[in-house]
């Protein structure tokens, strides 16, 4: 992938209409990452339409689903359709768009979810932007910290520099990882790419792929 792959408008097709203008905004989709908070507070104090108060700083859409230990620190929105199940710990500035899945002792903080992902079983989503249809398998980890402490680069064909300690993932419109995969701090997976299980990956991979290893990518064949 070169620069003009990892731009946002090439990885995500927004449909999300209280989120839209972020991802018009931000050329690169680490730049959404330090203005989540202030839209998630923002979206709350104005309030949506078909959208209610859970509590102070919580809002939701029509037909969510929370169990009963769940826990939401605010600020949070949370799309129509979405599913919370037990044990979901959502840390505060968490935006989900519709239909969403965050699944049995799933943490999420500071991170932006499309329509359709799903996180079904104990996740860890921190720092990260997640398109259409993404799904993690069990114990998929999306790590936002480096060892060292020092600011998160995307490795690409060449650095960029994100002037930002925390800095998850960010993965394309049709992302599929795999159970037990580690994407590093500043890991960027192409559209419709998927990463085969208990792979540790670190950089930028392309769409339409195959991840078996970091040193071994294929291209998806198209299915007639």
């Amino acid at each position: 992938m070169n620069s003009f792959d990892i731009m946002t408008k090439f990885m995500f097709d927004c449909k999300v209409e209280y989120v839209y203008e972020l991802f018009e905004s931000c050329k690169y989709p680490w730049e959404i990452l330090p203005r989540i908070k202030d839209r998630a507070e923002k979206l709350v104090a104005e309030g949506m339409l078909e959208f209610s108060y859970l509590t102070e700083g919580i809002m939701i859409g029509k037909n969510v689903e929370i169990a009963e230990n769940v826990t939401i620190i605010p600020p949070a929105v949370i799309g129509e359709g979405t599913v919370l199940r037990p044990g979901a710990y959502l840390r505060g500035n968490v935006i989900t768009g519709r239909n969403c899945v965050i699944g049995n002792s799933s943490e999420l903080k500071n991170c932006l979810l499309l329509d359709n992902v799903q996180l079904p079983h104990y996740n860890y989503v921190g720092d990260s932007i997640l398109g259409n249809g993404v799904h993690l398998g069990a114990s998929a980890i999306c790590s936002n910290l480096k060892s060292d402490g020092t600011n998160v680069r995307i490795h690409a064909h060449i650095d960029f520099e994100t002037g930002l300690r925390k800095v998850g993932a960010f993965l394309a419109d049709g992302a599929d990882i795999g159970s037990g995969c580690i994407l590093n701090p500043g890991t960027v997976i192409g559209k419709n790419t998927s990463v085969y299980p208990l792979t540790s990956l670190r950089g930028v991979f392309p769409a339409d792929c195959i991840v078996k290893s970091t040193d071994n990518i294929v291209i998806r064949k198209e299915v007639l």
